[in-house]
């Protein structure tokens, strides 16, 4: 079968095409606004049940609803792309995250808010989708560095939205998080419209309906068990009962994957070693980065009087956090160079062992914001490093026809990691805790103990990258 299809919106003339730095522009800048929507509720996460006059559990449906729709659509996202045009599902992605947008922006109750966020985590599809772009278009000289710059934007917008976030949040009506963020992703849809080209790229074939109800209701049944385990009681029958059908489901699912002639995710492909390996690292390394955006912010706005924290606001704390980063991004291209000499084996591995040696830091340094800021910067850095990795690893073993869906799975991993580590996290800072007055707060233990599991994770990913099989340029 052919690879290459007709598309109705013909690829732009060799003349009209835009230059390697303005797609690697355009394409990162998409990346960075589509992974700040993970934050960008983040500052008012604590006055969002009486802003949509509901209960604290039910509120946190607005955060869960991203995680979902960003998990189920991601791999979905990427087998559309690889069968119908990535730039086509590209600018797709970026309208559900306008349309999510303006639902927010005009809501005031929690169903309409739970739809919009849930829009807008569909739209996290667009990072694999612009790494398949980059190795479609790119001279192959540039794609090593483009596709690190991308993959690393996953992480630096959640980074660098909780500052700017908790700015728009603090001196405006909350609201207007909503409308800045349609704003700018109508900027990125027509910035991608204009300069991005049609890959010609293609693998025409019927959708795999199937594949993706099935996939579905593993993944949501496992992330709703996995992200409200502590609401409902890990042993309650409702989580037992999720954790059951996600299971059943993801066998069900993985057996008719395997009869198609044109699956939603190709599981031979998938179980490949190189693929294996590096996924799994993917959820290790993911369970590492969450620990640090959920434990470094609490830690550095806990007040002065339980003996650890520093009193600081939401926005000098999203100050504090931002430079890791740009540490993340700064790397990216360093990781790139790096892989290209010696392989993205070493370099995920040396991501990994440098997110390690971060949360080794913040065990042992936590007497200013200074020490805070140094080990979020350094785990920051293992991410971006490891981040960058990921991509040269898979689609050096997967075919051309493929890039956009394995990458699609790759990112999945990396959001089920997130979602297990704020979990995990969540269940340790919650227990470990200390008297303060009527508040009740997390430990300077809990938060060290959260930084041990968090290292663990990493030390898992190094473990993990070891058994990641060496090619001959690796």
């Amino acid at each position: 079968m052919s690879v290459l299809a007709a598309d109705a919106s013909p690829a732009l003339p060799e003349a009209k095409r835009p230059s390697p730095g303005v797609l690697i522009a355009v394409l990162s800048t998409v990346g960075i606004v589509v992974s700040l929507m993970q934050t960008l509720v983040v500052p008012i996460i604590p006055s969002l049940p009486g802003l949509l006059n509901t209960s604290a559990s039910n509120a946190s449906w607005v955060i869960t609803a991203t995680l979902l729709a960003g998990a189920v659509s991601t791999p979905i996202a990427g087998r559309l792309g690889d069968m119908f045009g990535k730039r086509r599902v590209l600018i797709t992605n970026v309208g559900f995250m306008i349309a999510g947008s303006v639902i927010c922006a005009t809501a005031n109750s929690l169903l309409p808010e739970v739809l919009g966020r849930s829009l807008q985590g569909i739209a996290v599809g667009a990072i694999p989708l612009g790494i398949s772009i980059m190795r479609d278009e790119l001279p192959p000289e540039k794609v090593g560095g483009a596709m690190a710059v991308m993959s690393a934007t996953l992480g630096v917008g959640g980074a660098v939205g909780m500052p700017f976030s908790a700015v728009i949040a603090q001196n405006m009506n909350w609201h207007m998080l909503f409308w800045v963020a349609a704003g700018l992703g109508v900027i990125c849809a027509v910035l991608v419209f204009v300069f991005v080209p049609e890959s010609p790229v293609r693998t025409p074939s019927r959708f795999d309906f199937g594949g993706a109800i099935g996939l579905s209701i593993a993944l949501m049944t496992l992330l709703i068990g996995i992200t409200k385990g502590v609401d409902w009681g890990w042993t309650s029958g409702s989580i037992l009962g999720l954790f059951a059908v996600s299971l059943v489901s993801f066998l069900g699912w993985g057996a008719y994957e395997l009869r198609q002639s044109a699956p939603l995710v190709d599981l031979r492909v998938s179980a490949r070693p190189r693929v294996l390996f590096t996924n799994m690292a993917s959820i290790a390394v993911g369970f590492s980065l969450y620990g640090m955006s959920l434990t470094f912010p609490q830690l550095l706005m806990a007040p002065e009087a339980t003996g650890y924290g520093f009193g600081l606001s939401m926005v000098v704390a999203g100050l504090a956090m931002a430079p890791g980063g740009m540490v993340m991004m700064l790397l990216s291209p360093i990781s790139a160079r790096l892989t290209a000499k010696k392989g993205p084996k070493l370099t995920l591995g040396l991501g990994a062992t440098v997110i390690a040696a971060g949360y080794l830091c913040a065990l042992v340094l936590t007497d200013s914001v200074w020490q805070i800021m140094m080990s979020a910067m350094i785990v920051a850095g293992g991410v971006g490093l490891a981040y960058a990795a990921m991509p040269a690893l898979i689609m050096g073993a997967v075919p051309i026809t493929e890039t956009a869906a394995a990458n699609g799975l790759n990112s999945l991993m990396r959001s089920i990691g997130t979602s297990t580590s704020a979990a995990v996290m969540s269940v340790v800072l919650a227990h470990m805790t200390m008297q303060l007055g009527p508040h009740v707060l997390p430990s300077r233990e809990g938060f060290h103990t959260a930084f041990f599991i968090a290292m663990t994770g990493a030390l898992v990913a190094i473990v993990l990258t070891a058994c990641i099989p060496l090619r001959k340029r690796d």
